[in-house]
């Protein structure tokens, strides 16, 4: 002999709870991946400005002219 019965509303109440969880454990999911994709995208856009950063043009060294030795005799 139960205790206690669940009736056809306590059971509808409980499937659409988890109904509801599910969908939250599957809509986190979704925006975890789209986290991880857009971290990944960020990170091409900063090397690729980093690179656009180093290939601009600089003035050419200055010419290292050597001074002649200069001796003297004592």
């Amino acid at each position: 002999m139960p205790i206690a019965r669940i009736t056809g509303q306590g059971l509808g109440a409980i499937a659409m709870a988890v109904g509801i969880l599910w969908a939250c454990f599957i809509g986190e999911r979704v925006i975890v991946h789209q986290a991880y994709s857009q971290r990944a995208q960020v990170m091409r856009e900063l090397h690729q400005m980093q690179r656009m950063r180093r290939l601009e043009p600089v003035s050419a060294p200055a010419r290292h002219y050597s001074h002649p030795v200069r001796t003297t005799l004592s």
